[in-house]
């Protein structure tokens, strides 16, 4: 493995950690959004809330590592994606500003209508954000961003099939995540009934992302042929390790182990995300500039990487204390 590959390699632990907290984060917002009415909803919007409350802000901590990877280790390729991609990167960050200044405010105002207003706005940003975000994940995945300052069309290198996909799938993958890990803080806090009513919707939602996955091939062969080959080929383990694991997880749900249920999940989403990564290796945009082509100088990697493993020493342990602390039971 190259230095190169190496401070990619970090980068791309960052994106997962944030798929699979930032998702299920998000994914929360979703089901606050389908929640039903004032009354009827209640008991559920009060679960999400008791949930993400103490974690949703350490969430966007791993956002902020990957962009802060990608722009110092491989600024040409960063520069090229985020001038090519500024619609849905700019609506994905007024969505995460929206969503964070509603889920704050709502619970601080008093009259019904505001209330009303503020959980609106935080459900539907929290739909809308990892849309865009999946839509941006699809336009590279694409070989829609070539390399330069803006060379990229800024409508079509996002409003694509591979990219209506890949949002797709990213609103579902959260959703999924979400009610997998709502089923065990509903159960380890006595709440017996809304365990079960997030175990179905998790349910519901797997057999909805796996038909949309499948779907999805024939969409991948006729829009994105390079991503394809590559998932059938050197990404075919990667990509039937996920379908195992979505499996597993499944399997896990019907019986009721949430523990292990969130392991599974997380480990399918990871083999995903691994999967497009091994499928577009060795490059960083599609269909020409590789991850040792697009890296800066190698001081500034030797840089990047001591400062990384300084920073983990201190950032690793905080947010795992402070996952774990929240799961204790409020009873």
């Amino acid at each position: 493995m190259t230095l190169a590959e190496t401070v990619l390699g970090a980068a791309f632990a960052g994106l997962v950690a944030y798929a699979l907290f930032g998702g299920a984060d998000f994914g929360g917002g979703v089901w606050d959004l389908l929640a039903g009415g004032t009354e009827r909803g209640h008991r559920v919007r009060d679960r999400i809330e008791r949930s993400i409350g103490p974690v949703w802000e350490a969430n966007h901590v791993w956002l902020i590592f990957v962009l802060v990877v990608l722009w110092t280790g491989f600024s040409g390729a960063f520069a090229a994606a985020v001038t090519t991609l500024y619609i849905p990167l700019t609506l994905a960050g007024f969505g995460m500003i929206a969503r964070g200044a509603a889920f704050a405010y709502r619970k601080s105002v008093s009259t019904p209508g505001m209330r009303r207003f503020f959980g609106a706005a935080f459900a539907s940003s929290s739909l809308l954000t990892p849309f865009f975000l999946g839509a941006v994940v699809g336009g590279v995945a694409s070989g829609r961003v070539p390399p330069g300052i803006a060379e990229g069309d800024v409508l079509t290198s996002w409003a694509n099939p591979t990219s209506l996909l890949g949002g797709t799938l990213a609103v579902l993958v959260c959703a999924y995540l979400a009610a997998v890990f709502l089923c065990g803080d509903a159960r380890r806090d006595g709440e017996h009934d809304l365990a079960d009513a997030f175990r179905l919707r998790a349910l519901v939602t797997a057999a909805v992302t796996g038909a949309v996955g499948l779907a999805g091939i024939a969409v991948l062969h006729a829009d994105a042929p390079l991503l394809f080959d590559g998932l059938i080929g050197r990404g075919l383990p990667v990509v039937v390790l996920s379908i195992i694991a979505g499996l597993g997880a499944l399997a896990l749900l019907l019986a009721r182990r949430y523990t292990v249920a969130r392991i599974a999940s997380a480990l399918a989403v990871t083999a995903i995300l691994l999967g497009w990564a091994v499928g577009q290796y060795p490059y960083v945009l599609l269909p020409s500039l590789t991850v040792d082509q697009a890296a800066t100088g190698r001081n500034t990697l030797v840089a990047l990487l001591v400062a990384l493993g300084g920073g983990a020493l201190i950032l690793v342990p905080s947010l795992a204390y402070l996952y774990v602390l929240f799961q204790r039971s409020v009873r």
